[in-house]
């Protein structure tokens, strides 16, 4: 089960592909931050891949993001951490992308699913947890972009409308 919307963030000491080790406080300064849980190889990762990107971009300096890969990299080699550099570098990750070897990050946030995008406030209280939007094969007919408005809200200083949607997407491949 997933932490709930209100709940504190959970910090973490996660290796990123930049070479870099990340934890919480590196995304202090942002009034909102987005953890979500990836992979390489979901098919819903890849199809969410570019608009997450996107939305990244969009909200620089405002809103950090930040991937966590938890998967089995022994059973699904093309989640290992030298695959995570080519996918983050082949796509331009305008984020940090991060290895949860031990899966003790995603235990820990109740992760299920990649991907599953948690919101959290300049508090780091968790203010959106579930998908990005409502379309993940035609992002041209999505109706209800939930991340997106849950960030703009954040922003305005008011709590989402939408607080939870169910996470749509691969199981996160546990060992």
């Amino acid at each position: 089960m997933s932490i709930v919307i209100g709940h504190d963030a959970y910090d973490f000491s996660l290796p990123g592909v930049d070479g870099k080790e990340h934890s919480l406080a590196d995304f202090a300064n942002a009034q909102a931050f987005v953890l979500v849980f990836w992979c390489n190889h979901c098919p819903y990762v890849r199809a969410y891949e570019e608009r997450t990107i996107a939305l990244a971009k969009e909200f620089a300096g405002q809103v950090a993001f930040a991937a966590i890969n938890a998967n089995d990299a022994e059973k699904y080699p093309e989640d290992s951490f030298e695959a995570m550099k080519q996918r983050a570098a082949e796509m331009g990750y305008p984020f940090p992308y991060l290895r949860d070897e031990t899966q003790s990050v995603a235990r820990a946030y109740g992760a299920g699913r990649t991907p599953e995008f948690f919101l959290f406030d300049n508090e780091r209280e968790l203010r959106y947890h579930g998908r990005l939007d409502d379309n993940h094969e035609h992002p041209e007919l999505a109706q209800h972009a939930f991340l997106r408005d849950a960030i703009i809200s954040l922003l305005n200083g008011e709590l989402p409308h939408i607080a939870q949607t169910p996470p749509v997407g691969c199981s996160i491949k546990w060992k």
